[in-house]
Order: structure tokens, then sequence, then C-alpha cells
């Protein structure tokens, strides 16, 4: 938490709290602190709405979560707005978050049927008799807790995925961007008034959250640290509430010989300084093969001298969120250098009062902190490798496993292979991102569950199986009243159908 009148963050009573711009420190709302008893009583307007939102079907589901999305799309720059006070992030940048975010509601809500509807399954032989079906049907209510970094898109890939499986939702925002999680609660008021309660927000501190985990939701969707993470899981396995897990990473970027090196560049630019770099899946790390190394670093520094943070519209980028965050990036910075690694852009006076200089650092060791470690800042740690075994060994090393990149022109697909992540971008940086159609999630400390796409859906559904007998067979096969000649038949299939074969 920001101390009063620090820029970013949040400043709070026991009753309320203030969401700060991170440019002015100036307040830009504030909202009531929620107990456990305010947290339960939402809860209960959830469950009272879920099964009206259930009953709709995903028919009468997709025509409201349509609703919704031209609301917001109409109001798309009144958000914009919203997010550039709350987190600093410029407003062409906050309406490209937002595009993403109605692509991925747009996706969820038609698709639903397809993935989540009842479909007819094979008996198997020795069962021919019968008929199977399998359906995906709603938890009930499901928790939601975002992130500040980015507000609408991140928490849309949950919320959008859960209503359209029919579940209801109970949002809470991250304390630092409160502001954006109930325009978009009251957007869905606007869009749907025969069912407002299928989506609520709670706002508070982290004990909010908590409270969430704990008063009776039937699952919940985190985003944020693996600290909070472990926080959450253990709110969680209290109630033996199921959970998906977004922890952040550390991700890298691989740039092979036969690697398009201009554009490479230009990637690692883009995927490691946009948003100031507060992004789970920006680039923080890069091995070079030695080959194309200093043609890389070349062009790499070029285009990284040409960005500006600030919090004017021409600005690159925009200032960093929280205030705690540039102890974080001047530490990782201190250490890269104190311990050999050389700044060729930026480096050690590139933390300021509020925004971070763009910094390039080479030979920097494996074992620092600006290595091992989530920055969330627009750096980037630069690494000459012999070849691609090296560097993939260079990826794997991380405890992170969320996401990767590589460059290459012949084997993209074959290294990516290779890399022990849960999403790769061959050629580009964080494309998965934006696809509705793919998962998204990762492995380690990284976290499990997916989000977006089938499993997306998937996640927030679990299956039925429904078997019903057709006919009965002359031969009983599942009774005790079977007989050794049945035995014997059945022995002979097993024979047939699973022996070895002569």
């Amino acid at each position: 938490m920001a101390r009063d009148g620090e820029p970013g963050g949040t400043t709070a009573t026991a009753d309320t709290f203030d969401s700060l711009d991170p440019a002015t420190g100036d307040v830009v709302g504030t909202h009531p602190v929620l107990d456990a008893d305010a947290v339960t009583a939402v809860v209960a307007r959830a469950r009272t709405a879920a099964d009206t939102w259930q009953t709709l079907g995903f028919t009468g589901r997709r025509a409201r979560l349509d609703r919704w999305r031209a609301e917001i799309g109409s109001r798309a720059s009144e958000l914009a707005d919203l997010v550039l006070v709350e987190t600093g992030k410029p407003h062409r940048d906050g309406m490209l978050e937002i595009g993403f975010a109605l692509d991925h509601l747009a996706w969820a809500a038609r698709r639903a049927p397809r993935v989540l509807g009842r479909r007819s399954v094979a008996p198997g032989a020795l069962l021919p008799h019968f008929a199977a079906t399998v359906e995906y049907l709603p938890y009930g209510v499901v928790g939601v807790i975002g992130p500040w970094n980015f507000p609408v898109y991140t928490p849309m890939g949950s919320i959008a995925y859960a209503l359209s499986a029919g579940n209801t939702v109970v949002f809470k925002p991250s304390e630092h961007s409160p502001g954006v999680g109930r325009w978009l609660v009251d957007a869905f008021a606007a869009a749907v008034p025969d069912c407002p309660d299928a989506l609520c927000v709670v706002t508070g501190l982290g004990d909010t959250g908590g409270a969430l985990c704990a008063v009776g939701v039937d699952k919940v969707a985190f985003t944020g640290s693996p600290g909070t993470a472990r926080k959450v899981l253990s709110a969680c396995a209290d109630a033996l509430v199921p959970a998906v897990i977004e922890g952040g990473g550390k991700d890298a970027l691989v740039v092979a010989d036969d690697a398009d090196v201009a554009a490479a560049a230009d990637a690692a630019v883009w995927g490691g300084m946009f948003n100031a770099g507060q992004m789970c899946t920006g680039i923080e790390r890069v091995y070079v093969h030695e080959q194309v190394y200093d043609h890389f670093v070349a062009e790499l520094t070029r285009r990284a001298r040409e960005l500006r943070p600030g919090t004017d519209a021409g600005s690159s980028y925009g200032p960093m969120t929280l205030p705690g965050q540039l102890d974080v990036v001047r530490r990782h910075i201190s250490d890269a250098l104190n311990r050999g690694g050389r700044a060729v852009v930026g480096g050690a006076d590139a933390v300021g009062e509020r925004t971070v200089a763009p910094t390039v650092l080479l030979d920097v060791p494996e074992d620092s902190d600006a290595v091992r470690e989530e920055t969330f800042g627009p750096t980037l740690t630069v690494t000459k490798v012999a070849d691609v075994d090296e560097a993939v060994d260079l990826v794997n090393a991380s405890a992170y496993g969320l996401g990767s990149a590589v460059f290459s022109r012949q084997h993209g697909d074959r290294i990516a292979g290779r890399l022990r992540v849960g999403m790769c971008s061959v050629n580009s940086v964080i494309g998965f991102a934006a696809m509705p159609s793919v998962p998204f999630g990762g492995r380690g400390a990284s976290g499990f569950g997916r989000v977006h796409g089938p499993d997306g859906l998937r996640e927030f559904a679990y299956p039925r199986s429904v078997a019903r007998q057709r006919f009965a067979l002359p031969v009983a096969v599942q009774s005790f009243r079977r007989t050794e000649r049945t035995d014997r038949l059945l022995a002979r299939v097993i024979r047939l159908r699973h022996g070895r074969r002569r």
C-alpha cells in the first residue's frame, strides 16, 4: 500500500480506501472496504441470480453478453480514460487492451454451446446396449480476483468465460484499479437489467480478496504475484474451493542464428517496454545466438533509445503504477551492474520519481536478481549463447513458466516445442494473449489452470456424464446373476479384443 500523498497505489481508512493517479498522486476515487459479512452478502446475491442466469441457456446468455459488449464498445474511450488515471497507461494502450478484452468476450459467448454443450459419445464394445452423453455444467458462483496492470483485459479472461459457461461472477478488482472494476459491473447492469447480479463487484484490500475465497464461492480465478497466489490458495484450501492461478512470469526471447534480427529487436523492445514492462507475459530475458548477437544488440539499442516514458500524450509508455515497484526495478538494475553487467541503454539513473527509462543490460550473471526474479519494469537482460541448446537450457532454468518467444526463420516451431512454458510466440511476442481461441496459462511459479479458448470455458464448468441403458442384453455382464458361460464368453472377448496378436 502506498503512503499518504504518494503517487500511485492507495490510501485507506478502516471503511474506505482511495485509488490514486500514479502520475500526480491525486485521488481518483474513494471506495468501500468490504469485510467478510459484506462479501458474504454480495455472494448471496450472485447465488440468487445463478438460477436465472443458468436457465437463460447459451442463447439467452449470449444475447445479454453481446449487449454488455456493445455497451463497453460504445463507451470504450471513457473506460480508457479511467484506465489511464488509475494505472498511468496511455489512452491508446488502454484502448488496445479494451479491444482485446472485447474480442475474448465475443468469442466466449459465441463458442460456449459448441465447447460445453451436450454431446453423444461411444459407449464402448462391452456396452453396446448403452448410450452415453457428456456435458459441462457451471459451478455456480465464481470469484475473480483481478490485477491492476491490465484491469480490463486480464479479469475479462475469467469473467467472460465464467459467465458464458453459465456461472455468475463476483469480481474483486485490484485496490489500485477499483474504479475500472466498478465501471465494468455498472455497464453490465445497464446492459442486462433483467439479471444484473450475474456480475457483482466487491472492493477492498487483501482481506476482502481473502474473504471472497472463504465465504462460499464455488471456484476462484486469481491473477497476481506468486506470494499472493499462495495466500489465495491457502484460503481456498480451507473450504476446498478449486482455483485457477496465474502467478506471474519471467518470459524469455530466443533469437536464433537464422532470425530476422531487426524484427526480433523490434519485438523485444515492445515486449519488454510496453506498459512500462508491467506485464506478466512481458519479455524480460533475451538469449541471442553469438553469430547475430552484435547485430541484435545494435538494433535493440537504437530502438530502445527512441522510447520516452512520461505522463503526456506523446510518451511511449507511462509511469510505474505502484511506487514500490520502483524499488524493485532499482534493486535489479543495481544488482546487475554490481555483479559485472553493463547498461547500453538506461542504467543506474534510469529509475526516476515516477517513471523508469528503458534499460538494456548485457553480461548479467544468470543467478542475479534481474534474471531470476520478476522485474515488472521496462528492462531487458541480453545474453550471448553459443547455440540454441544453451538458450533452451537457460530459458528452462527459471522457476517461472508462463510465456516465451522465439525468432527463427526455419526452426521456430521446433525450438518452441523444447521450452517448458505454457505459451510461446514464434517470430512475434505475446501473440497468444490476443487470440481468444488458444489457452492462456503457465506452469511452475507461474501457476496452473487455463483461461481463454475451449480450455478456458471448461475451466469454469465441470463435466457430467450420463450413461443410459437402451435395452437389456440376453447376457448380463453387470450382475451377480452372471453365469459361468457368460464369464467364459467375456474372457474370450477380452482375449480377442486386447490380447497379443500371434
